[in-house]
């Protein structure tokens, strides 16, 4: 095997990277590159790329104690699988041709379509996707139709939900000159053109594992017919998932906005045939009610007059009120400049002439509310109006009048707070919820539905049944040699000495204000880190910031603190144990964290000690001792090493994964994160490597990144050389990749666009190493759940489901590796796309299992591999460095993403070569 030290300059010969970018710009003179160009042989025919597609399952596992398990998929039968869908585009224009772009609106001009000219379309019935699609079973009349229809009560600015029709005395009425007379009935011109026949026989075939763009296409039509039967019955609807206007299923998280609680719903193809996937879902909502209410929770002030406004007008921006006293739907386009009492706008006088015609008079909006209409306003005459006009035409209603409408969802990240409130008010244990999905099944009433009634589908009332294994569990190593089993997914340390505990020499604490005894502290962890086999010295110093320094910015607190650091230690700490004052969400971390990592390379661990205990300090010291370079317990069967395939060949086990900004921040910086392991044969050691890129792309760019003919700056050279060093000078010749966040319809653009670059890197650094692939995607966010029948339990720790709910013809498996200790466990879903290495079912299926029980930071069983949950912990911290939040206060938080192409985006600082390859994310 070719030795390749990390500073080698190695390069392809062949074109495999030249294709990558074009060649940099001639710096040379024009007659060479000319000599360049000439073919030196005949050129060869183009060769075409080779498009890889996820592999075929090869068989079920048999590892394992079997146990009957139940799922949330119900069976579903289509008996009309001779029939066809047809597609037609649906294009709604108003009577002088200028389109619709009120949402919402397209329903209601379908379904009137629908009722004026029934016998005209056959009676046939449609599924309507509420934009430009609408199918059909059989074929409408012609390929072409057009209609003309009329919609009472549309209001002209385009509000369009749950108007009523008018009584004259409304504020915004001909006497004021903003809006043209709201309540008019409306013209519409409706063509339906013909696009496309779909077989309903391509679910069948989807059925036997041959899946095509006619079966993906069939199964989104049943979709669409689910939405539109949840619409008429007024849900909100996101993407599959439906919520009632039903105040029961709200729980208040706080800050004004509520958890609303309903249901997924929709068909899978799987190897039992098609089933009906129904569970719980939650979304966000914005508190409906007063407006003001809705404020002061959010902003968590006393009264009206602390709000800060410029603040509200940002939150308000597109939020659809109702007014009083005539209760018409607008929505919120701003804020008035000035307080109602002194917000002028001219009013015209009815029946009063001057010589122009109409007399106008200038009014506040106060004035106008309280003494021409005669509705009385108790608080709202010093502060701002809403304004639901158009820029150049306000309309303003003062605050007190204005009340937001249900169901309008919030797309904000939630605070630490809100989010823990939510998981404590939305989790339920097993038993119940499978009570509730039955009922959301009773009464969704879908066998009345007659788009599915002409699709011949029937829909089974009982939980489909499937068989689990649980696999035995992995035994692990602790120090002395000593070996123990983990019982119901968990261990612990009490007794046992850490499998490679690390000494702690040169340290110090230092303490931002947080109130503590520190003296106690620092005795109790040397005394446990005894007992665990760390051995550490008393601290240098406690370093105390100075009380003045605590109301500076954070990033001011820390250069000061650092400051006092600098002048006062002999020379760099080998650890800093830094008390924050806060839990969980510190200003200080991300500031502190940066200034560590990425400028003085120390490592450094921050807690918020409100209650300490043994528990507390051993788990604290299992991250120490991980990010000193220490291990805690590893694997028996990777300590002998004995792991099937991966302790024969060099192999390096890599977690992708790539976090987002919350979906309502369109302009934050997407952060890409790769973590690989190091120390072969070892596979519980790991480092991350962080980059930024374009806002909301999920593929990472950043794997290959070709600089010069030499120079390849990408990720994944950087984990390569290190796997090199750390491994006794060993290229892989195997890499397992775990890839988090992938919906199905990207896995291709894994298996090609990333692949391709890690190929790429891999050739660059010696073009005749071809090290095999293996690529496995995992799933949370999924809706299949297992449950254990006649028990109140979730199903046990290592419990694994790969048939009946499974993919017809994909590499697919259910994992529920941890206990689930409250609520319902969640299974991992795993895809194998691709395995080059040859594994046989159950030893990938261990292997899987196995990476769930080498998490450092825990003494549990996770629910997700170990690379995949580093890769989200490293994202996280680096992400913390710059906090991209602040970029993207300007964003909307109700308004829809921006598009965003390849935009520039801010580099994350790279971290000091002696903590680039630590487990610092621990």
């Amino acid at each position: 095997m070719d030795s390749l030290e990390p500073d080698d300059k190695k390069t392809t010969n062949g074109d495999s990277a030249q294709e990558a970018l074009p060649p940099p710009p001639p710096v040379i003179p024009p007659d060479v590159v000319l000599l360049h160009a000439e073919p030196e042989q005949p050129p060869e025919p183009v060769k075409k790329k080779v498009v890889r597609v996820p592999i075929a399952r090869r068989g079920l596992g048999n590892k394992g104690q079997k146990i009957p398990l139940l799922t949330n998929h119900f069976k579903v039968m289509v008996s009309n699988v001779d029939g066809h869908f047809f597609h037609y585009c649906v294009t709604v224009t108003y009577e002088d041709g200028r389109p619709v772009d009120g949402k919402g609106i397209g329903r209601r001009v379908i379904d009137r379509v629908q009722e004026t000219y029934d016998t005209e379309l056959s009676g046939k019935y449609f599924a309507y996707d509420g934009e430009k699609s609408l199918f059909t079973v059989g074929p409408l009349p012609r390929n072409k139709l057009e209609f003309t229809v009329v919609l009472e009560d549309v209001q002209s600015n385009r509000n369009n939900r749950n108007s009523s029709p008018d009584g004259r005395g409304s504020p915004n009425e001909s006497d004021r000159k903003r809006l043209r007379r709201p309540y008019q009935s409306k013209t519409f011109q409706v063509e339906i053109s013909f696009a496309s026949k779909i077989p309903m026989q391509a679910i069948a075939n989807a059925l036997r594992g041959q899946e095509s763009e006619n079966s993906q296409e069939a199964l989104r039509v049943l979709d669409i017919i689910l939405r539109q039967h949840a619409a008429k019955q007024g849900c909100l609807l996101v993407r599959q998932s439906f919520f009632h206007n039903n105040p029961r299923n709200f729980a208040d998280v706080g800050g004004g906005v509520l958890g609303c609680r309903g249901f997924h719903s929709s068909f899978r193809t799987s190897q039992g045939g098609l089933s009906l996937n129904i569970d719980v879902s939650t979304t966000m909502i914005i508190q409906p009610g007063p407006v003001v209410d809705f404020l002061i929770a959010n902003q968590n002030v006393r009264d009206p007059y602390s709000l800060d406004w410029s603040k509200a007008k940002r939150t308000l921006k597109n939020l659809r009120i109702k007014t009083n006293p005539s209760n018409t739907e607008y929505k919120i386009t701003g804020l008035s400049e000035k307080p109602c009492k002194e917000q002028m706008f001219t009013l015209k006088q009815r029946n009063v002439k001057d010589v122009d015609g109409d007399s106008t008079i200038e009014v506040t909006v106060y004035d106008y509310f309280v003494n021409h209409r005669g509705i009385e306003l108790r608080y709202s005459g010093d502060l701002p109006c809403i304004n639901v006009g158009k820029p150049k035409r306000p309309t303003y209603f003062p605050v007190e009048l204005c009340s937001l409408v249900s169901l309008q969802r919030y797309t904000k990240a939630l605070s630490t707070l809100q989010r823990s409130s939510l998981v404590e008010k939305s989790r339920q244990k097993p038993n119940e919820r499978m009570k509730v999905l039955s009922e959301a099944l009773r009464s969704s009433d879908y066998d009345s539905e007659p788009m599915l009634q002409s699709c011949g589908i029937s829909i089974s009332t009982s939980f489909t049944q499937v068989e689990g294994r649980v696999l035995p569990v992995p035994r692990l190593k602790v120090g002395n040699g000593e070996d123990f089993f983990p019982r119901n997914g968990r261990w612990n340390f009490n007794n046992k000495k850490l499998v490679q505990p690390m000494k702690i020499g040169k340290w110090a604490v230092v303490n931002f204000s947080a109130r503590c005894d520190i003296q106690g502290l620092v005795r109790d962890l040397i005394k446990c880190g005894e007992l665990k086999g760390i051995l550490i010295d008393p601290p240098f110093d406690v370093f105390q910031e100075n009380p003045q320094s605590r109301r500076a910015p954070p990033v001011v607190r820390v250069e000061k603190m650092f400051e006092e650091i600098q002048s006062k230690l002999p020379g760099a700490p080998q650890f800093l144990l830094c008390l924050l004052p806060e839990r969980k969400n510190s200003d200080l971390y991300g500031p502190w964290k940066r200034k560590n990592l990425a400028e003085f390379g120390i490592v450094t661990q921050c807690i918020a000690p409100t209650r300490v205990n043994d528990q507390y300090l051993t788990n604290v010291l299992l991250k120490i001792n991980a990010k000193l370079g220490g291990l805690n317990s590893v694997l028996a069967v990777e300590h002998s090493p004995s792991i099937p395939m991966v302790s024969k060949a060099p192999t390096i086990i890599v977690g992708m994964d790539v976090s987002h900004g919350s979906p309502g921040q369109s302009d934050v910086p997407s952060i890409a994160a790769v973590v690989s392991s190091r120390q072969w044969p070892l596979i519980s050691k790991y480092r991350a490597s962080v980059r930024t890129q374009s806002p909301k792309v999920e593929m990472i760019d950043s794997l290959f990144k070709r600089v010069s003919e030499t120079e390849d700056e990408g990720i994944f050279r950087e984990l390569l050389l290190d796997f090199y060093t750390s491994s006794g000078k060993r290229k892989p010749d195997q890499i397992i990749i775990f890839r988090d966040g992938v919906s199905e319809s990207q896995f291709n653009q894994v298996l090609n666009i990333e692949l391709d670059q890690i190929i790429e890197a891999c050739k660059f650094l010696d073009d005749k190493w071809s090290p095999k692939l293996v690529v496995i995607v995992a799933q949370k966010n999924h809706h299949t759940k297992f449950f254990q029948p006649g028990s109140p339990d979730n199903v046990p720790p290592g419990t694994i489901i790969d048939n009946k709910v499974c993919h017809p013809r994909n590499n697919d498996f259910y994992l529920c590796a941890h206990a689930g200790m409250i609520g319902t466990t969640r299974p991992t879903h795993y895809h194998v796309l691709l395995d080059d290495i040859g594994f046989s079912t159950d030893d990938l299926q261990e292997l899987v299992h196995s990476l769930s029980y080498v998490y450092q930071r825990s003494t549990t069983a996770i629910s997700v591999v170990a690379p995949i949950c580093y890769a989200h912990l490293a994202a996280t911290q680096i992400g913390q460095f710059m906090k991209f939040e602040d970029m993207s206060e300007t964003s909307s938080s109700h308004g829809g993403l921006t598009s965003v192409g390849a935009v520039p985006v801010p580099q994350l600082p790279r971290l000091q070569e002696n903590v680039c390859n630590s487990m610092f994310f621990c």
